[in-house]
């Protein structure tokens, strides 16, 4: 059966994702949903959609039952809005990472998700990543013992712009919510949520967040080494520690096409494990093979993880004395 997916948004990540889900035999992209009409139609027309209107069109045809699944891709200070309203239609849900701006405001949105019955994800497709699974596999089964430490950084550099999305902190913009999100759920994936973060940083000159080193501290004395910044470019490597070995994610660690698994005593084994396309592609299957279930949420990547990720974000953005509010989505 095939699933019909609605796109909010037609930037850069909603492209990257439209051209992904084309490889999945059993999806179609239905209807493109934008604040500007015309962006929406040209998106349609290039990726194919069958409709194409604004937000409230695209809410209004998850309602009408032509849309099976929405995904999320606008700034993140505008992924409440937008969750809250196809959640108020009954439609399905795949939201970008970062889930949301603040941690209230995820809240918010899992909450109605949860009373409604509603299915609701957040995009960290880094999780369903055939290198990841694999990783998640070994160290389940043992493998390199006892976790013990996550390190893990991810800086990608872009020339400082006030007038970017990527530094305007009115849209979300700053290296944690748009890199930081990446480590820290990494380390949330593999410990769990830490019982103290300490964070230092620098800003840009409007206050938006240019790079921050980030440590979780659990009581049991695992800890997570993290690093994001748009300030500089990093290897984008991880490396996941146990009292048995230790398990390398090579660049760029948040899609990553193989692992170096170092045993003690033994020699390093790379195991190759690449993604379909993009890597995209691997999320959708795990939205769509939820749905088939009847699941509300992922066992993957659960709503409880992202307020984990959410909560952490949210500290760190704090003692770097930065605030991001929520925002506005006219429907």
């Amino acid at each position: 059966m095939t699933t019909r997916w609605g796109i909010a948004a037609t930037g850069a990540m909603a492209q990257v994702f439209a051209t992904d889900l084309a490889l999945v035999p059993d999806a179609e992209l239905a209807f493109v949903g934008s604040r500007s009409v015309e962006s929406a139609d040209d998106f349609a027309g290039q990726f194919g959609a069958g409709g194409a209107g604004t937000y409230r069109e695209l809410v209004e045809a998850g309602r009408s039952g032509d849309v099976d699944v929405i995904y999320v891709a606008t700034p993140h200070p505008q992924h409440r809005d937008l969750a809250l309203a196809a959640i108020e239609a009954g439609t399905p849900l795949l939201v970008e990472k970062a889930f949301a701006a603040t941690v209230a405001g995820a809240q918010e949105v899992v909450d109605a998700a949860r009373s409604a019955g509603v299915f609701c994800m957040e995009a960290m497709w880094t999780r369903f990543q055939p290198a990841i699974v694999q990783a998640r596999e070994l160290v389940a089964s043992g493998a390199i013992g006892d976790l013990v430490l996550v390190q893990a950084d991810f800086g990608a550099y872009r020339a400082y712009d006030p007038e970017s999305r990527l530094f305007d902190l009115a849209l979300g913009g700053g290296s944690l919510l748009d890199l930081g999100v990446y480590p820290i759920s990494l380390a949330q994936h593999f410990l769990g949520r830490p019982d103290r973060i300490t964070t230092t940083g620098t800003r840009y000159p409007n206050g938006a967040d240019a790079s921050a080193a980030i440590q979780l501290s659990y009581d049991d004395g695992r800890a997570a080494a993290l690093t994001c910044s748009l300030a500089s470019q990093t290897p984008g490597r991880a490396i996941i520690s146990g009292t048995g070995g230790t398990i390398e994610l090579e660049p760029p660690f948040h899609h990553p096409s193989r692992i170096v698994v170092r045993l003690n005593g033994q020699e390093p084994e790379t195991v190759e494990r690449p993604p379909t396309g993009r890597g995209y592609t691997h999320q959708v299957e795990e939205v769509q093979a939820c749905l088939a279930a009847g699941l509300t949420e992922s066992p993957v990547m659960p709503l409880a993880d992202t307020l984990d990720v959410q909560w952490v974000l949210g500290e760190c953005l704090a003692q770097l004395g930065i605030d991001i509010p929520e925002g506005s989505v006219q429907l």
